[in-house]
């Protein structure tokens, strides 16, 4: 594989940069991280991602795919090699089927964690 510019746009506490830094390595791709300050984003981040501004971005020859879910069904385009998902529709649609709703757990989770009065949610961080 050729030298590629690819960048993640990211924060190390979002599961979803993390989904997509995952597949970004069983793919073997090399890519370059980018830190992102969510209190204070980067014009990196706001010219790539001028809707919702926020991470993760996939920057690849210049071109910025936003949303975890999109960019992994970009990887598995772009670089056919070890293919994450299946090539078979029925498959590919489950898979989407588990992914969104993943996401709609973890949401409804953390915003119940955050509502939290302070001391109860450091315990449960604690197990």
């Amino acid at each position: 594989m050729g030298e590629e510019e690819v960048k993640l746009v990211g924060a190390g506490f979002s599961p979803y940069v993390h989904r997509v830094a995952w597949v970004l390595k069983l793919k073997g791709i090399r890519y370059e991280y980018v830190k992102e300050k969510i209190n204070n984003k980067s014009s990196l981040l706001l010219d790539c991602n001028p809707v919702y501004k926020k991470i993760p971005v996939l920057v690849h020859h210049g071109k910025p795919i936003v949303e975890s879910l999109f960019i992994i069904e970009y990887n598995d385009e772009t670089w056919k090699h070890n293919p994450i998902l299946s090539t078979h529709p029925y498959d590919r649609a489950m898979a989407r089927f588990w992914a969104l709703y993943i996401d709609q757990m973890v949401l409804i989770y953390l915003s119940i964690l955050i509502s939290l009065p302070t001391s109860f949610a450091s315990l449960i961080t604690l197990l």
